[in-house]
């Protein structure tokens, strides 16, 4: 199932899409999506359910995130247009929570920006309490999956004397979206292909296949170092075609769009501000 948060920010209602794509309220059968819900996602027939009017403004699709874990350099091609050394063990990063915003809404620029990039990820939803999971059993804790923009600035992350997290926790982003799509309705994570384009123009193009380290052995390092909790996101690393890796170098400027498209599990789009 396809499961939504629709509403303006703060106030996101949970929802299910029927067939034909349109909104139903869920808020009568959860108060939201987030917390024990995710380990047992309602199965409900949408049709049942209250149709929501209009086209409604589509938020982060779980609620009560707690961590928003990152892995760098995931796959092989984006290291090597990096620059950088294939990873022996997962590369874990943080994004702050305050960076979340919704699969359309704006992204914006912030003050002092030179190098602000694109990345689209296979984001992971967890669905319950996982601690030194082993890799053939890390499936079982995921709620669903969705779809990362990792967002970027190149210059706070490896330029100003800090962690990667500097140039990846501005506003807006992290946007996350459109749907939870149930871990039962994704065949195979390992095989979806992943699409950029910036201002209607091929940017990136990638397989999951192509990942260095897999969504289960993610969740079994992850486990290893922290308790994964439900509502936490993983988001798994992004192939290449980032603005860092042409040449010349792009980055994102004001009145940008970005659109992001995973298999199976929507699309994104966003277009890109300047923080006055």
């Amino acid at each position: 199932m396809r499961y939504v948060r629709y509403g303006q920010p703060g106030a996101e209602k949970p929802g299910v899409l029927d067939a034909a794509g349109r909104v139903r309220d869920l808020s009568g059968v959860v108060a939201d999506l987030s917390g024990a819900v995710l380990g047992d996602l309602p199965q409900v027939d949408p049709e049942t359910l209250p149709l929501v009017d209009g086209n409604p403004r589509l938020g982060v699709p779980v609620a009560g995130i707690g961590k928003l874990v990152c892995i760098g350099l995931n796959y092989r091609d984006h290291a090597e247009e990096a620059g950088m050394a294939i990873p022996v063990e997962p590369i874990v990063f943080m994004k702050a929570l305050s960076a979340l915003s919704g699969p359309n809404d704006p992204v914006s620029i912030p003050r002092n920006s030179l190098k602000s990039d694109w990345e689209v990820e296979l984001g992971v939803v967890i669905g319950k309490h996982a601690k030194y999971v082993k890799a053939e059993d890390a499936l079982d804790y995921v709620a669903g999956y969705t779809i990362v923009n990792d967002v970027s600035e190149r210059a706070f992350q490896t330029e100003r004397g800090g962690q990667w997290t500097k140039g990846k926790s501005c506003d807006t982003f992290g946007p996350v979206g459109p749907w939870l799509v149930s871990r039962d309705d994704v065949a195979d994570p390992q095989n979806l292909s992943l699409e950029l384009d910036l201002n209607g123009q091929k940017a990136q193009r990638g397989n999951t296949s192509s990942m260095i380290f897999t969504v289960a052995q993610i969740i079994e390092h992850l486990s290893e170092m922290m308790s994964l909790h439900p509502g936490d996101v993983i988001a798994t690393g992004t192939p290449p075609g980032v603005g860092m890796g042409m040449k010349p170098p792009l980055f994102l400027k004001a009145g940008d769009v970005m659109e992001l498209r995973i298999e199976g599990l929507g699309s994104q789009r966003q277009e890109v501000q300047q923080d006055a």
